[in-house]
């Protein structure tokens, strides 16, 4: 689903995944407080106590087998062999009063463990 503000060129794709809203916000007040322009970096590694495990890091560049998702002036970056692990999921950031993250809503995951960070195919 596209975010109803977007407007995209006739016969471009939406993109296999997406930015929340609070995502977006939260890049960018990063970015800010920072004083410089930062992307959310998203990728899937091997490990965790499910079997794969997500990694956020904050970069300001762009590798070429990245896919960009962008939302609201933020950008999260995937790179090619995550995608397909990660195809139709949303990047969100969640504020709650036992923790503050990035998160990943992943219809692909059958599984996951209590921390949210590792899951299964």
């Amino acid at each position: 689903m596209t975010h109803p503000l977007e407007i995209r060129p006739s016969g471009q794709r939406p993109s296999p995944v997406t930015l929340s809203a609070s995502a977006a916000q939260r890049i960018l007040a990063i970015g800010a407080a920072e004083g410089r322009p930062l992307m959310l970096r998203v990728a899937v590694d091997g490990g965790g106590c499910s079997g794969f495990q997500y990694r956020f890091d904050l970069v300001d560049g762009v590798q070429p087998d990245d896919l960009k998702v962008e939302r609201d002036g933020a950008a999260a970056l995937i790179d090619e062999i995550s995608l397909d692990l990660l195809k139709g999921s949303e990047i969100d950031f969640v504020d709650e009063l036992a923790a503050a993250e990035f998160r990943v809503r992943n219809p692909n995951a059958r599984s996951s463990c209590g921390c949210g960070v590792s899951f299964s195919i």
